[in-house]
């Protein structure tokens, strides 16, 4: 904390998102800011939302089992009400959360909260998903990690779906998804985009 010209303390806030495609390394890199936080002894909360049950019904989890406790939530407003007195708030899977968790971020930010995002910033087809592109205009720190591609080895561009169907939010792993840099996505894709 720092004193205002007052002498009141007052905490920095920001804004921090983690974006890219699946097996990333996003979580991962969540988790990371987030236990380093804690060994600090700030006061972390870590919310994801209830539809992301793949690994664990409360914890965040990565794809390498790596894990922290979190509080799962249907809406992004209650993360306002559950975050009072905390330094630094962790939010997994922000794709999947309402247009409504923006204007939760920039909130918290205000209020002095060091706010960690994480999520996928394009879904399946290479469009922007969710809030995640509002959020990482509105961010004072956007970080965006890379998986391989599976048929090349150059960084991956987006997810490619390996199962049929249009549904936009599809809950999946290596059996339901490749990373896949741009020039093999358009070749897996042929002239469906």
């Amino acid at each position: 904390m720092i004193g205002n010209l007052a002498g009141e303390p007052h905490r920095p806030g920001r804004i921090e998102v983690v974006c890219g495609s699946m097996f990333s390394g996003k979580t991962e890199e969540l988790i990371r800011r987030l236990k380093r936080a804690k060994f600090a002894k700030q006061k972390v909360e870590i919310f994801k939302p209830t539809i992301d049950t793949r690994y664990s019904d409360a914890d965040v989890v990565s794809h390498d089992q790596n894990a922290i406790p979190s509080t799962p939530v249907e809406h992004s407003s209650a993360i306002l009400l559950l975050s009072a007195d905390i330094e630094v708030v962790g939010i997994d899977e922000a794709q999947f959360m309402d247009e409504g968790l923006v204007d939760v971020c920039n909130e918290l930010a205000n209020r002095g909260v060091r706010v960690i995002v994480a999520g996928l910033d394009m879904d399946f087809r290479g469009k922007p998903f969710g809030p995640m592109p509002a959020l990482c205009a509105i961010a004072d720190d956007v970080t965006k990690v890379h998986a391989i591609c599976v048929k090349c080895g150059n960084l991956a561009y987006v997810s490619h779906r390996l199962v049929p169907g249009d549904k936009r939010v599809l809950l999946g792993e290596t059996q339901e998804y490749e990373p896949l840099c741009r020039e093999c996505y358009k070749a897996a894709v042929g002239g469906e985009e």
